[in-house]
C-alpha cells in the first residue's frame, strides 16, 4: 500500500497526515499520541474511524498538526484519517459519514471589530 496523504481542519486547526499499512503507531508532530494528549478522551476521538471500521492498528499515521486547541487538533486529525480511509476504500464512505467523521466544523472565532468591546458586544451606554 501506498502512503495516502491527506489534511483535515477544524475551526483554526490544520491536521496533515501521512497514513500506510503498519503496526498502529500514531505520530503527532515528531511526539508519540500517548505524549501529546496525555488525555485518552483525545486518544479515543483521533481512532474512533478505526473503531467504527474495525481497523484498530492496522495503520502507522504520521500528523503535522498546527494552530487551535488539543480538541480541535482532535478532531482536525479524525477529519484526515476518515478522508484518507475513504481515498483508499470508498465503500468505507457511507459508514464514516453516518457517524459525523466526514464533516468539516467551520466554527470559528469572530473577530474583534473597532468600536466594540468584543465582537459584537458594544460598550456600556451612559445616557448622562
Amino acid at each position: 500500500m501506498d502512503i495516502l496523504n491527506t489534511s483535515g481542519r477544524r475551526k483554526t486547526s490544520v491536521a496533515r497526515i501521512y497514513m500506510q499499512a503498519g503496526q498502529g503507531n500514531i505520530t503527532i508532530n515528531n511526539r508519540d499520541m500517548k505524549a501529546y494528549f496525555g488525555n485518552e478522551l483525545l486518544e479515543n476521538i483521533v481512532n474512533q474511524p478505526f473503531a467504527t471500521l474495525e481497523k484498530l492498528g492496522q495503520y502507522d499515521i504520521k500528523v503535522n498538526v498546527s494552530g487551535g486547541g488539543i480538541s480541535a487538533q482532535a478532531e482536525a486529525i479524525r477529519l484526515a484519517i476518515s478522508k484518507a480511509l475513504v481515498e483508499q476504500d470508498a465503500e468505507t464512505r457511507p459508514a464514516l459519514k453516518k457517524e459525523g467523521f466526514m464533516t468539516r466544523d467551520p466554527r470559528m472565532v469572530e473577530r474583534k471589530k473597532f468600536g466594540k468591546r468584543k465582537a459584537r458586544r458594544s460598550f456600556q451606554f451612559s445616557k448622562r
